[in-house]
């Protein structure tokens, strides 16, 4: 556990990176907003296009190799990104990155199931998420204030080059049976091997569904927002791009390692008495945000925006070790790998592989990015619509059995 949660934390700081040296990227290499935001999309391409392999050869082979295999392709993919010397190498080499995630991604939350019985299972993802937020951070930092001090292309060669030893760590650990913590039932069913009927039967699950679709507009709104997030600050209220950077670090490290913690923990405690609470706190979480996001993209005042920005990063990772929990118990045990890289697709295919450059495409229309990043609160608010639907559908299925 404490294993996968570091490496998930170099996991998002590999990322988001790239997010911190936008400014100087755009400079050097002469890119419009439009093709920044294009980096993102053949990231995710990577990304996603992976995950259902991945998915299939987690529920069939060894995790803890496919993990490390993984991680050693994004830490390689990190580090040729600062050796880049123009937009089409930043983009080959950021698919590899996205490539890499995929595996770790898909895998690990079936492996982390594995070891916790169902009543503390969320908590345990939820300290597993928690390295999103920190990871994320480190990620603005890092890049941030290396790239002012060495210049970006070093930002990529230290974020990338631990990853490069972290993938042995992986190695000596022991694997889970699959269904392991399900109790004795897992030396029958749970040993299955998934077919292909069983995983196109994923889809037709309803909870898992509507958990799905709410997860993909809250990733729309959630990629474009980190990745611009500096940039907006940078450019609406005149702060240099190295203290913008280390100010979305701080919120991550703050406020986010906060929300995370909070709703994971808020609504395992709220679960002992009501079974939908997860859902509940995925819906009423997102849906106060949307005001609180859209105030900081209108309204004026580096401290004003600053402090809306830092109240929306809360409210939105509230959600991080809720929604995930959700979609693992929403399906078969013997499919779990498969149910996260088809959640993966899914989520990345219409969420956030191409909304940080439709954002751009906005911004270079409107010449304002500010503007172009007002579709988030849209997208937050389809997201939160789902799931308290999720929550209602839960309540009343349990209403029926009662």
């Amino acid at each position: 556990m404490t294993v996968l949660t570091g490496l998930n934390l170099f996991n998002y700081l590999d990322r988001y990176v790239l997010s911190a040296v936008l400014t100087p990227i755009k400079v050097q290499l002469n890119l419009s907003d439009g093709q920044l935001g294009r980096i993102a999309t053949v990231f995710m391409l990577g990304y996603f296009l992976s995950s259902p392999f991945f998915g299939y050869c987690g529920d069939r082979f060894s995790r803890k190799w496919l993990i490390a295999l993984g991680v050693l392709v994004w830490s390689l993919g990190t580090v040729f990104s600062g050796l880049a010397t123009g937009l089409g190498g930043l983009i080959f080499f950021r698919i590899l990155v996205g490539f890499g995630e995929a595996s770790y991604a898909t895998i690990s939350p079936g492996l982390i199931s594995d070891s916790f019985a169902p009543e503390k299972r969320n908590s345990a993802l939820t300290i597993f998420y928690v390295a999103i937020p920190v990871g994320a951070a480190l990620g603005y930092i890092v890049g941030g204030q290396v790239s002012a001090i060495a210049g970006w292309r070093s930002a990529f060669f230290w974020a990338g080059g631990p990853g490069l030893l972290l993938a042995l760590l992986l190695l000596p650990l022991r694997e889970p049976q699959r269904g392991e913590a399900e109790g004795g039932f897992h030396q029958t069913s749970f040993k299955k091997v998934p077919s292909l009927r069983d995983i196109f039967g994923i889809s037709k699950i309803k909870e898992y569904n509507l958990t799905v679709r709410g997860y993909t507009a809250y990733t729309f709104a959630m990629g474009a927002y980190a990745y611009w997030g500096p940039t907006f600050l940078c450019r609406s209220q005149n702060i240099p791009y190295d203290k913008a950077s280390a100010f979305f670090g701080a919120v991550l490290v703050g406020a986010g390692f906060l929300g995370t913690l909070v709703g994971g923990f808020w609504a395992t405690a709220w679960h002992k008495e009501n079974p939908a609470a997860y859902a509940m706190v995925l819906g009423f979480s997102v849906l106060a945000a949307v005001p609180v996001t859209a105030g900081a993209l209108l309204l004026h005042g580096p401290h004003l925006v600053m402090g809306l920005l830092a109240t929306a990063t809360f409210l939105l990772f509230l959600p991080t070790g809720p929604v995930n929990t959700l979609i693992i118990q929403s399906v078969p045990v013997h499919v779990r790998s498969s149910a996260m890289a088809l959640s993966i697709f899914r989520i990345h295919l219409f969420g956030d592989m191409f909304s940080p450059e439709i954002v751009g495409r906005f911004a270079d229309l409107w010449k304002n990015l500010s503007a172009g990043l007002l579709i988030l609160p849209l997208a937050l608010a389809i997201a939160a619509f789902l799931w308290i639907r999720l929550a209602l559908f839960q309540v009343q299925r349990l209403s029926a059995f009662a």
